[in-house]
């Protein structure tokens, strides 16, 4: 039985995420790197405050799936595969082999930035669940406008779904959600219109920066956002990476495929657990872990009785 590891993504951010991460070795290494890379105190990012800036929010996500991720490698934790949500993409692309930390690191601090720059206020995102997917575009067909446009965003398990766009147009959809029986159709603490056309020059902005950027083919399997489909060309991830902010994330496909693939242990990456609460309500029959509830220890004994399985 194999082993997935899955990188959060926006949403799954919380004060003191760096802070509470365990004390180890190599956790105290790769935030010294990074703090390092961006010529700034990593440990000073992740306070209430400053975790209102979308840059600072994808830089401590990554630092911490990273971060945890090196941490159950050294003792003896190493996945089959990887995928990340959204920004945590990176975090998979990096423990793949794919590309340097380093250079990961540099990135989304732009990506977050240039997100922030081209809507500084005034959009966002929603979380629907217990609809239809065809419910919800329907919904969001009939309410989007030019001055107030909304979208769907990501596909994150059979009956849970996010909206992007203008926070008008995102309200106004929610509240009709919830008349149509929505169990939860509530705002995301994210303050920009990830994964929509919204972000088309955003996309064009990575695209550009990622090009001269070396990039390996993924030594274990990758799963790209757009098309939740396991990529193993360097340049098809260079492009997913790019890409898929403007472009809708299919996490429930790509769950399902790395379960067709033999995963039976998903193990989430601090901080949070939205990804292992999904893999609970659509494999159940699966295992799966936050680190940041369970610890690094029992990721380890956990592990180790899926391999003898």
């Amino acid at each position: 039985m194999k082993v997935a590891f899955l990188f959060p993504g926006q949403g799954s951010q919380e004060p003191d995420m760096i802070s509470n991460l365990p004390d180890h070795p190599v956790i105290r290494r790769t935030i010294d790197e990074a703090s390092d890379v961006l010529d700034e105190d990593v440990n000073q990012l992740d306070n209430k405050d400053r975790l209102n800036s979308n840059r600072n929010v994808q830089v401590c996500l990554l630092v911490t799936g990273i971060a945890t991720a090196r941490a159950l490698k050294a003792e003896g934790v190493k996945p089959d595969m990887v995928a990340g949500h959204s920004v945590g993409a990176f975090g998979s692309a990096v423990v793949a082999g794919v590309m340097e930390f380093r250079d990961a690191i540099s990135i989304v601090k732009r990506r977050g930035e240039w997100m922030e720059e081209a809507y500084p206020t005034g959009y966002g995102m929603g979380v629907i669940s217990g609809l239809t997917k065809r419910k919800v575009e329907e919904i969001i067909e009939k309410e989007k406008t030019e001055d107030g446009p909304v979208y769907l965003a990501n596909v994150n398990s059979d009956d849970q779904f996010t909206v992007s766009g203008s926070l008008s147009g995102v309200d106004r959809a929610l509240e009709v959600m919830r008349n149509k029986g929505a169990r939860k159709a509530e705002r995301l603490n994210v303050n920009v219109p990830s994964h929509c056309p919204l972000m088309g020059t955003v996309a064009e902005k990575l695209d550009q920066s990622l090009k001269p950027i070396p990039f390996r083919n993924p030594s274990i399997p990758y799963a790209g956002n757009r098309n939740a489909r396991p990529l193993r060309d360097a340049e098809a991830i260079k492009e997913d990476l790019a890409s898929s902010v403007a472009h809708p994330v299919r996490w429930h496909e790509v769950i399902s495929l790395y379960y067709e693939l033999g995963a039976r242990l998903f193990i989430e990456l601090m901080p949070g657990r939205v990804l292992t609460d999904l893999v609970c309500q659509s494999f159940p029959t699966a295992r799966s872990l936050a680190v940041s509830a369970s610890g690094l220890h029992s990721a380890k004994m956990l592990t180790e009785q899926i391999r003898q399985m």
